[in-house]
């Protein structure tokens, strides 16, 4: 490995037993560990043992429209994550956080409490949510609009910004002689009154080790996309084939660039599904498994809520029907709908290529044939790196990190040891300087 070779990024994505809708199902899954630490302490200790940058919880704020069928997000993931601090050393930790049902105080307060804990760990995914579920557990009728979500997401991130460098580097000075704790001069008000919110700020907690905590953001949109070509430092995405990937690469690091920042900086991962077998008949063998203990009932009702259409057993085996031009994950849906048409599949097909990828790249093979296809996207210019989603968890992770992950190494794609303590380390990203806030007002602008 030399210094000059790009390396790829890869992250770990935990959610509950795997990212397969019947993955509590095997016989080597407990149905209750979702919600016990043990469960998340190990797979966080498996990604570090792999070098891996980052683990990333998701997060739904409802009970979850397929919780008859598989487990969904149970636990908060700050809390999970704080939970992880002192059981590991270098893994970065992402939790999702949304900005249409969160305040950007308490959020900044906490994500900044995460990275110092963490010493310099900590990032959040921005979200805007997207279901009526989530609008109804916040005394709302609806969920909110895509142009008003993201309008508020815009506000509600450059208030966190601010809000972060309301500390200036060395304001906690802890003079004992003086009695001098912190030089207040050095500790700013942010003044914010915008659209969404009036916070004046500062911030209770000191600037923490990377300045800011990193931000991931997730959505495809057009909208999605302009909102992560201003803010994100690093983008998941849905891309299912490597010419719509090496689109998405494109188009996202030009509208980066168009924004005057440094497009190589923020970092395209693509979600990855891997199932792994030591040849590939066990692999497709192990995919059949699991497609097979995926009841129907799961099948519509994941694609129903996608799809914003409601789905029959009497429509399984026959085409999509058409959608409405609003449906509600346009992103993901155009994704789905997609696939099913230029291969011809059925309505029970679709909903088992997307029983656990969701519209995500599917690898099904050898370590070997992972790695293959990990270097082609990298090379080609689809990604600098993966989200990976285990289709079982933990043990999917495992034999990631310890059948794929080497063969990445060897070929001087992935690093061998930690180079740095921080995230912003990890992804190569520089420690943002302190913002004044007249510059803080002018990037909420």
């Amino acid at each position: 490995m030399t210094a000059e070779q790009p390396q790829m990024h890869l992250n770990a994505f935990l959610i509950g037993l795997g990212h397969h809708q019947a993955a509590w199902r095997l016989p080597e899954s407990d149905p209750e560990a979702l919600v016990d630490l043990d469960h998340w302490i190990r797979q966080a200790r498996i990604a570090e043992a792999g070098k891996l940058d980052s683990i990333f919880l998701a997060d739904g704020l409802w009970m979850g429209w397929a919780a008859r069928h598989q487990p969904g997000p149970a636990l908060d993931p700050l809390d999970v994550l704080f939970s992880l601090v002192p059981v590991t050393e270098r893994i970065g930790l992402i939790a999702t956080l949304s900005t249409t049902y969160s305040e950007p105080y308490h959020v900044a307060r906490r994500l900044a409490s995460l990275d110092h804990l963490s010493r310099g760990r900590a990032a959040w995914n921005c979200v805007t949510s997207h279901s009526d579920a989530e609008a109804a557990n916040f005394g709302m009728e609806r969920h909110v609009g895509q142009l008003d979500r993201y309008g508020r997401a815009e506000e509600f991130s450059a208030v966190l910004d601010a809000l972060w460098d309301s500390w200036e580097d060395g304001a906690l000075v802890g003079d004992k002689v003086s009695g001098v704790y912190a030089d207040t001069d050095r500790i700013h008000e942010i003044r914010h009154a915008g659209e969404t919110f009036r916070v004046r700020g500062p911030l209770s907690t000191p600037r923490s080790p990377q300045g800011r905590p990193v931000m991931y953001q997730a959505g495809s949109s057009d909208t999605g996309m302009n909102f992560a070509a201003r803010f994100a430092e690093a983008v998941f995405t849905a891309q299912p084939t490597l010419e719509g990937g090496r689109r998405f690469y494109a188009d996202m690091k030009e509208r980066i660039a168009a924004r005057g920042r440094d497009a190589a900086a923020v970092k395209i991962l693509p979600g990855l599904s891997p199932i792994i077998g030591s040849t590939e008949a066990e692999a497709k063998a192990l995919e059949q498994q699991l497609n097979e203990l995926t009841p129907t009932g799961a099948i519509l009702t994941f694609l129903s809520q996608i799809l914003q259409i409601p789905l029959t057993e009497e429509q399984l085996d026959g085409p999509l029907p058409e959608l409405s031009d609003d449906i509600r994950w346009e992103s993901r849906a155009k994704l789905i709908v997609d696939m099913a048409h230029s291969e011809n599949l059925t309505v029970r097909e679709v909903g088992q290529r997307t029983a656990f990828a969701r519209g995500h790249l599917v690898v099904v093979g050898t370590p070997e044939q992972v790695a293959d296809e990990m270097e082609n996207w990298f090379r080609q210019g689809a990604a600098d790196g993966f989200n990976v989603m285990p289709p079982v968890l933990p043990s999917g992770l495992e034999t990631f990190v310890e059948q794929v992950v080497p063969i990445l190494q060897a070929r001087g794609l992935f690093r061998t040891e930690y180079e740095g303590a921080t995230l912003r380390d990890h992804l190569g990203l520089p420690r943002p300087a302190v913002r004044t806030s007249e510059a803080a007002g002018a990037a909420a602008g």
